[in-house]
């Protein structure tokens, strides 16, 4: 019995959470807000009790279900991204230059400052630099409002892509990877210290390595798919043609798995993967139709794992929760990124006016990532895992979501105005 009223539960909270947002668009209320304030409320109540919510005892559950939604988020991100990336042409990678400033600049400031702040108020090197760079990615599945609408194709094509939103979705398409090798810099530094060999093998591998082994099982993966889809002597294997969308996870799938035997960066495989096919027919409406399945995917996992964040909320998961994770979560979302973000855009060459670089600086939305990173750790360091890092990653994500998707609508409807 109890089982059966878990999934009115679940159905009633998608329910709501598709329904709510459309009735309540003047107040700016977004479906993750809806799901993690009915996940609350739901907790409050004697069901559902058999849920893995004590993440010190399933880290390794959460690890997973979280994992799956990320790489299907840098499926969807990779296919929504109309701008391409020749990785040959100096003009290519020059279009991209907010989300390389971003990318170097922003997120290493971001890290830097909050284990920086961690270490200020009493926490230890190691969980403190781990603190940094779960925080750090960005999720902009969570406001939909910053990211890109989706790969526009055939009649629909537009030259000129929505430098703010692109930027945003291509970072947070790209720094879901890039914030491994600094989980991993946790993980050495709470083993022991770092000694000179360490460092070498740090940026030797953990920096060089594994990123261009993610890059290159990623582009590969998504040429040899690509081929197949659209351009194979057989007819039965271009899928394209019979519009068969399901291709896109099959993409995810094999990019992440390859990557990861080949002890590449899974997530960095994933997204070259999806951007790689995406350079393939460019205006074929078969990129529409893999990015609707990966998206609606996305956001069914999306929200599910919200619902069961809000319960574990109102069950505990923020009895460890102190002044100390309070402080990281806000200055975070109002202090560290923001400014790092307008550090890195400062003297960008690109088309964005101030009101736009000030919104791609705040919007950085934490998310689903941000609890993969401090699962993984966990399961590679257990003393990582602590209830006070749980407690104040739960509090940044749920503060993030009810932050940045109250702001987003009204805040980029200005935006936009000004900029038009």
């Amino acid at each position: 019995m109890t089982s059966d009223l878990v999934y009115v539960v679940i159905g009633g909270g998608l329910l709501l959470a598709i329904v709510l947002p459309a009735l309540l668009d003047r107040w700016a209320v977004s479906a993750p807000m809806v799901l993690v304030a009915v996940g609350f409320l739901v907790g409050l109540t004697p069901l559902p009790d058999g849920l893995p919510l004590d993440p010190g005892h399933n880290s390794e559950v959460i690890e997973h279900v979280t994992e799956l939604v990320v790489i299907v988020a840098l499926m969807g991100v990779g296919l929504a991204l109309d701008r391409p990336l020749d990785l040959r042409s100096r003009s290519s990678w020059a279009s991209w230059g907010s989300t390389w400033r971003m990318l170097a600049v922003a997120m290493p400031l971001t890290i830097g400052a909050v284990a920086l702040l961690g270490v200020t108020v009493g926490l230890g090197a190691g969980t403190a630099l781990l603190l940094g760079a779960a925080l750090a990615p960005t999720d902009p599945v969570l406001a939909s409002d910053v990211q890109v609408a989706g790969p526009q194709t055939g009649d629909h094509e537009v030259d000129e892509p929505d430098e703010l939103r692109f930027t945003l979705t291509s970072e947070a398409g790209l720094n879901d990877a890039l914030a491994f090798p600094f989980v991993f810099l946790a993980l050495l530094v709470a083993a022991g210290g770092m000694s000179g060999q360490d460092w070498a093998q740090w940026i030797g591998w953990y920096v060089v390595g594994k990123v261009l082994l993610g890059i290159l099982v990623g582009v590969v993966v998504g040429h040899v798919l690509a081929r197949f889809a659209f351009r194979s002597r057989s007819e039965s294997l271009r899928v394209a043609e019979r519009g068969e969308a399901l291709m896109s996870l099959a993409a995810l799938v094999t990019a992440y798995g390859l990557t990861e035997v080949a002890h590449g960066y899974g997530f960095l495989g994933v997204f070259a993967c999806a951007m790689t096919f995406r350079s393939a027919e460019r205006s074929h409406d078969y990129h529409a139709a893999m990015h609707e399945v990966t998206e609606r995917l996305e956001r069914l996992l999306t929200l599910l794992v919200l619902l069961v964040l809000g319960i574990a909320v109102s069950r505990g998961l923020l009895a460890e929760l102190d002044w100390r994770g309070v402080l990281i979560g806000l200055a975070l979302i109002f202090v560290v990124r923001p400014l790092s973000g307008i550090v890195a855009l400062h003297r960008s060459q690109s088309h964005m006016s101030r009101g736009q670089k000030l919104a791609v600086a705040f919007f950085g939305v934490r998310g689903i990532g941000s609890i993969y990173y401090v699962a993984y750790a966990s399961g590679q360091q257990p003393g990582l895992g602590t209830d006070e890092v749980w407690a104040t990653i739960a509090f940044t994500v749920v503060a993030s979501v009810i932050i940045h998707g109250t702001l987003a609508s009204p805040a980029l409807r200005r935006v936009d105005a000004a900029s038009a």
